[in-house]
């Protein structure tokens, strides 16, 4: 992807809590854009979740200067006290994940990560957690289990012996909240749609199937799949609104195909899907790998988002939700 194949490269995912105020968005945009050798290759709005995902990559030096223009921004415009999304979230700068992607010594890359922890800690008095790769316990590790309880029960989480914060005080921010920063593998961010007939409760029983962690007193399907349900008011539907934690193990293609099958059961449908940001081109391809046989990368990709529906809420280009394409059309 890189010009030079040993050039380290990383990612940075960060969802903040603003999906509705076009300007602060755009704020956020032009901080970033401003950081040499840093590139924004991709923005995804939404304004019923009421949040915002910034993908941007480069060398991890400037993407960590990128994702600290980040946290400058949500100090001078963001307020979690009047914020109300679908989405969970527990921070302004809800979380800040570093994904290595070519050439990365990921060691070093955690290391860069805690220091750039503890800056933003100390330079907005906000409490900081550690996850994924970089958590310092187990239980840490996961982003549900960090943020439960959202915003509005933050002081009584970080009042607890078990959840302080890596870095920063014991108390939330007053208008940040509290954030979440690590290094993790690559993650896929998609959404499931329903039929407008489909109900909450059935959206989140379809999750609980789906996901690894289940519900209901039973285990989920996929391992490597996490899922809640909820309802957006734009789109008049529900959604099952996946993270793809382990895109190795979880074929999209097979998921998607048995969330369709037990919507069938309780009489509504699948009619498409929704793609969060970017993916990586072998996750997408691995979705057409049992209906396309041509070697055809635009066939197999065409395939792709045909088999997901991922056309169904909007126009879809693969070369714009491609990683390794993104990547190329903006460094040139």
């Amino acid at each position: 992807m890189p010009k030079n194949p040993t050039s380290p490269l990383v990612e940075c995912v960060v969802n903040v809590s603003e999906g509705r105020n076009v300007g602060v968005i755009e704020a956020f945009a032009q901080a970033i854009r401003g950081v040499p050798g840093c590139y924004l290759l991709h923005q995804d709005v939404g304004a019923d979740a009421h949040r915002t995902v910034l993908t941007f990559a480069g060398p991890p030096a400037a993407v960590l200067r990128a994702a600290e223009t980040v946290y400058a921004v949500a100090d001078e415009r963001l307020d979690l006290r009047g914020h109300r999304g679908e989405h969970p979230r527990s921070g302004a700068v809800d979380v800040c994940p570093f994904v290595p992607i070519a050439g990365v010594d990921v060691e070093a890359l955690k290391e860069a990560v805690r220091a750039f922890a503890a800056r933003i800690a100390e330079r907005y008095d906000l409490p900081v957690y550690l996850y994924a790769d970089s958590a310092t316990a187990p239980h840490r590790a996961n982003l549900a289990a960090l943020r439960r309880g959202e915003f509005e029960r933050l002081a009584e989480r970080l009042a607890s012996a078990r959840w302080r914060p890596d870095f920063g005080p014991q108390a939330p921010h007053p208008r940040l909240g509290a954030t979440v920063i690590g290094v993790r593998p690559f993650l896929i961010a998609w959404n499931i749609n329903l039929s407008e007939e489909a109900t909450l409760p059935e959206a989140q029983e379809l999750a609980a199937r789906l996901r690894g962690s289940g519900g209901g007193g039973r285990a989920g399907l996929f391992p490597g799949l996490k899922a809640i349900g909820w309802c957006l008011a734009e789109y008049h539907r529900c959604q099952i609104s996946c993270n793809v934690v382990d895109p190795e193990r979880t074929d999209l293609a097979r998921v998607y195909l048995t969330a369709a099958s037990l919507a069938e059961e309780r009489g509504v449908r699948v009619t498409g899907s929704e793609l969060i940001g970017l993916i990586p081109a072998r996750y997408l391809r691995a979705a057409a790998k049992q209906f396309c046989w041509s070697e055809d990368e635009g066939e197999r990709m065409e395939t792709a988002v045909l088999v997901l529906g991922l056309d169904e809420l909007g126009p879809f280009d693969w070369r714009e939700r491609v990683l390794e394409e993104v990547y190329r059309s903006v460094v040139g």
